[in-house]
C-alpha cells in the first residue's frame, strides 16, 4: 500500500469526486481530503492509498493534469517531511 499527497486541490474538491478521478488506475483504498475547520472547504490537498502498481499509475496520469480548472500536483507521500511541524515541548 502506498500514500499519495495531492496537492493544488480546488477548495470545492470532495472524496467523491478526486475518488472518481484516481479509480481511474485502480482501487482507492482510502482518501483524506484536508479541510478547514470553520468553513469544511477543501484546504487544496490530501491523501489517497492505493496498491504500488496502480499508485505509480495514478501518479504518472494525474501529475500536471487539470481538474476542476487546476493542474494537480500528485506525488508520493515524502517520509522525510513526517514530523515537521510538530510543536516541540
Amino acid at each position: 500500500m502506498k500514500k499519495i499527497f495531492v496537492g493544488n486541490l480546488p477548495e470545492n474538491a470532495t472524496e467523491t469526486s478526486v475518488t472518481e478521478l484516481f479509480s481511474e488506475f485502480g482501487t482507492v483504498r482510502s482518501i483524506q481530503l484536508i479541510q478547514d475547520i470553520f468553513s469544511g472547504k477543501c484546504k487544496g490537498f490530501g491523501f489517497i492509498e492505493m496498491e504500488g502498481h496502480d499508485a505509480r499509475a495514478a501518479i504518472a496520469g494525474c501529475d500536471g493534469k487539470m481538474f476542476e480548472g487546476k493542474p494537480l500536483k500528485v506525488k508520493f507521500e515524502d517520509d522525510r517531511a513526517k514530523g515537521k511541524g510538530k510543536r516541540r515541548r
